[in-house]
């Protein structure tokens, strides 16, 4: 009996440190992840390249800390760390490169697909934040826009791989229907709750904007 209190208390403490949030940081190369995750976790600006492997640090705010996870932005490696870490996360940050996206705008659907679609991100009802980061340059599209030509290109990747599975007779074990059968891709028909912020994230030390960003973290 006198174990208990010692033994709840080492309970207590185990739970506390595995309870952690944990937020992926996701997205194509060059859409601004690694830098906003130096402003996040170091508060600063360092150059960064292409990864071949994810950074992990703490990011704390309003006394909330954080474990934050970027991923590569490589096709294959970003999916080989997504299926890695997506069990322990509690958000999932996309970035895109908002001055780009009419360009990558097909690329960054079908990427942003296979977070939405998959099953173990449905089942744990990740929240989602759609970053449209970069948005000091010059033809940066806002969170609102980006949203509508995203919900568009979705309809059509959604379309796609519907027509795909129907063509090979898949059951569809790793894959579920996105959003309403009914009617056009909304992302407020889907289970996670998904949002749009825009971040700045500018080379000098001191001109940049995350805030929309930490306070969507904080509320997790």
């Amino acid at each position: 009996n006198h174990l208990l209190p010692s033994l709840s208390v080492f309970l207590f403490f185990k739970f506390r440190k595995s309870s952690q949030k944990v937020v992926l940081l996701s997205g194509l190369s060059l859409s601004g992840k690694t830098l906003l995750f130096a402003r996040l976790v170091y508060s600063k600006y360092f150059e960064s390249c292409t990864s071949l492997k994810e950074n992990v640090g703490n990011f704390t705010y309003e006394k909330k800390n954080i474990k934050i996870v970027d991923l590569p932005g490589e096709d294959r490696l970003r999916n080989k760390f997504f299926d890695q870490y997506k069990s322990s996360a509690k958000g999932i940050v996309y970035v895109l490169d908002s001055s780009t996206v009419q360009k990558t705008l097909r690329d960054v659907a079908e990427s942003l697909y296979v977070i939405l679609a998959d099953p173990q991100v449905q089942s744990s009802r990740v929240n989602i934040l759609v970053c449209c980061n970069k948005q000091d340059q010059t033809l940066a599209k806002s969170s609102s826009v980006v949203k509508t030509l995203l919900q568009k290109e979705l309809n059509l990747v959604r379309r796609t791989k519907s027509n795909q599975l129907e063509d090979t007779n898949d059951v569809a074990a790793n894959q579920t229907f996105l959003g309403n059968p009914d009617k056009d891709f909304e992302f407020s028909d889907l289970y996670n709750q998904v949002s749009f912020c825009d971040t700045t994230g500018l080379d000098s030390a001191s001109e940049y904007d995350v805030e929309q960003l930490q306070d969507w973290m904080v509320t997790l």
